[in-house]
């Protein structure tokens, strides 16, 4: 079988470092193949999904069922769970049973969990190049995969490398990546089995987004972005606004996980936001604030956290801006939905660019609850 992929030969290193990245434009969304992952789609010209994944034991099925919940009622489309022990071979089934989105089976080192995933009916499984092992285990888990039609996912990380790509190069770069994956994609052709995703994650963002590239240059394979072990919400959320954003505004992505020592809902809401950013998701509440400065007459801090508070679980497409001084207060605010350009201790209200009232300072909260609730999009 002939396959749409380079030869993987010592010359290939050379082939790739003389192509020049193709000119990229925002909005200009990279054409690839579709995969179906338990009902919501993956590339072609399906919306771009968000994904995490559980933090608690697999094995803890009411623990595990509860944080899927609170993940998807937070907007997320695909949940993954390890599947690294017996205990979590045994729960998946009752998981995917239970979940209100598609599960997909992590899988690291024992090919047995993976088919113990696929025969509980997972949506796709993960597994990890650099220690699944051997060619004709990999067969195993394809064979099984494809008699039920769930799609898998190459998950290269430059973590776990394999040996011989670590010799190759020295240490982990975009082609070493690019090759780990390659290798994987033809034993899955070789296989005829094509219903595959790949990733090829760091932790060092920009060797992330150069091993995508060459990834999206030279296949027409979905890709899941990330940046792995992005770190602490504050530092993970940089890091991986930046990789994952770069990425889709050079119109290359398909599904997205964002990566954080944290709670599985924080890692939805920022891929949320980074889709939104990017007017690549439709938009729930987004609140704009200004940065605040010397000129600030109101508290704009108490006002921002109330906001975000109540405003939390409100499902309607609307821009809200309140903005503290007579600055640049008018302007944006008369750009939004529902705006507020404070002065001192007074305000003016906006909605859709007119000028609708003035407000006092403590009614700047339930004015604007109140233009939410009578808002039509």
């Amino acid at each position: 079988m002939e396959l749409a992929i380079p030869v993987l030969n010592n010359d290939l290193n050379v082939a790739i470092q003389s192509q020049k990245h193709p000119t990229y434009k925002v909005g200009v969304r990279r054409k690839t193949r579709q995969v179906n992952v338990g009902g919501i789609l993956i590339g072609g010209d399906a919306p771009i999904s968000v994904q995490t994944m559980t933090k608690t034991k697999t094995s803890d099925i009411v623990g595990t069922v509860a944080q899927i919940k609170q993940a998807t009622e937070a907007g997320c489309d695909i949940v993954r769970v390890t599947v690294n022990d017996k205990e979590a071979a045994e729960a998946i089934g009752e998981l995917v049973n239970q979940s209100p989105i598609p599960v997909v089976a992590d899988i690291h080192f024992n090919h047995i969990f993976a088919l113990k995933a696929i025969e509980a009916n997972v949506a796709k499984v993960r597994i990890n190049p650099g220690n699944i092992g051997s060619r004709e285990r990999i067969l195993q888990v394809l064979s099984a995969a494809k008699a039920k039609s769930i799609p898998i996912r190459i998950g290269v990380n430059s973590g776990s490398l394999e040996e011989d790509f670590l010799e190759k190069y020295g240490y982990p770069t975009p082609e070493a990546l690019f090759e780990s994956a390659m290798r994987h994609v033809e034993i899955c052709e070789d296989f005829g089995f094509r219903d595959i995703v790949i990733s090829v994650k760091s932790t060092d963002v920009k060797l992330m987004i150069e091993a995508y590239r060459l990834v999206a240059e030279r296949t027409d394979i979905p890709l899941h972005l990330g940046v792995t072990e992005a770190g602490t919400a504050k530092v993970g959320t940089i890091k991986s606004a930046v990789g994952i954003g770069t990425l889709l505004a050079e119109g290359i992505g398909d599904t997205i996980r964002v990566s954080l020592t944290d709670d599985p809902v924080k890692e939805v809401e920022v891929g949320k936001e980074i889709l939104r950013s990017l007017s690549l998701a439709s938009r729930n509440i987004e609140l704009i604030a200004c940065p605040t400065c010397g000129r600030l007459e109101v508290d704009l801090f108490s006002i921002m956290n109330q906001l975000e508070e109540k405003l939390a679980g409100v499902k309607k497409p609307i821009k809200i801006a309140v903005l503290g001084c007579v600055v640049n207060g008018p302007g944006e605010a008369s750009e939004a939905d529902i705006g507020i350009a404070a002065g001192k201790g007074v305000a003016i209200l906006y909605r859709k660019g007119e000028v609708v009232k003035r407000v006092k300072e403590e009614e700047i909260v339930p004015t604007i609850l109140e233009e939410v609730e009578r808002f039509q999009p």
